[in-house]
C-alpha cells in the first residue's frame, strides 16, 4: 500500500479484482434444506417476552442515568 500510495480500500478492491481475473466465474453455493419439525415455542409469546426484556433493559438504563 505504501509503495503504491494506495488506501486500504483501494488496495483491497485491487486485490479482489486481481483475484477474480477477467474470466472469473461466479461461485455458487447451496445449502441443503432440512426439516426442523414443528415450532416448539409460540412465536406470539416469544415476541411478547422479548419486548418485556427490552422494556426492562430500557428501564434499567434510565434508572442508571445512561
Amino acid at each position: 500500500m505504501r509503495e503504491r500510495g494506495l488506501t486500504f480500500k483501494e488496495a483491497l478492491n485491487y486485490a479482489i479484482r486481481l483475484g477474480l481475473g477477467p474470466d472469473a466465474q461466479p461461485v455458487r453455493s447451496y445449502t441443503t434444506p432440512s426439516r426442523l419439525g414443528p415450532a416448539r415455542v409460540d412465536l406470539v409469546k416469544a415476541l411478547g417476552l422479548a419486548a418485556s426484556f427490552e422494556d426492562e433493559a430500557i428501564a434499567r438504563r434510565l434508572t442508571e442515568g445512561r
